[in-house]
């Protein structure tokens, strides 16, 4: 099993050799401009592109809770827009992260990651404006990436 590596830095920039994917959490309202996307869209126009053109398109495709959709940036470089949100604000149904979405989307992103030969590079996905709690973010991380020794390496934003 491949351990997983917190460090300090910027999940934008990856920091490793060949093919790379950034993954992030998307909610499913088609709403991009808080949290981490401000800091993909500074680096690249596609992912929040691809992410509108997705949601517009979602009675034709399979966009929803526990889809991810990758986005190539630069040659050995994608972004994963993961649908693991459901809705922007906490409300009556707790805050908007599902975990259960999440553990979807990881397990499709590492068909990719090992597809691509890629390690994977995040945020603390989940914990930000979803309102997810990293004890159980980690174990869903671990079970689908590190488990299938793909690397992967979280990042702390100074």
């Amino acid at each position: 099993m491949e351990p997983m590596r917190i460090i300090k830095g910027d999940a934008t920039s990856p920091q490793a050799k060949g093919p790379k994917i950034i993954a992030h959490v998307c909610n499913d309202l088609g709403g991009w401009g808080k949290g981490f996307v401000v800091a993909v869209s500074k680096r690249w126009a596609a992912p929040e592109s691809a992410y509108r053109s997705w949601h517009r398109g979602r009675s034709g495709n399979d966009f929803g809770l526990g889809a991810v959709q990758l986005v190539q940036v630069q040659p050995d470089v994608w972004v994963a827009n993961m649908i693991g949100q459901h809705g922007i604000r906490t409300g009556s149904g707790g805050p908007p992260v599902r975990y259960d979405a999440i553990e979807r989307c990881l397990t499709a992103l590492a068909g990719h990651a090992v597809t691509l030969g890629a390690s994977v590079h995040m945020p603390r996905i989940g914990c930000g404006l979803a309102g997810g709690t990293w004890p159980r973010i980690e174990p869903l991380i671990t079970g689908a990436l590190s488990a299938r020794d793909v690397p992967v390496t979280v990042y702390d934003f100074d």
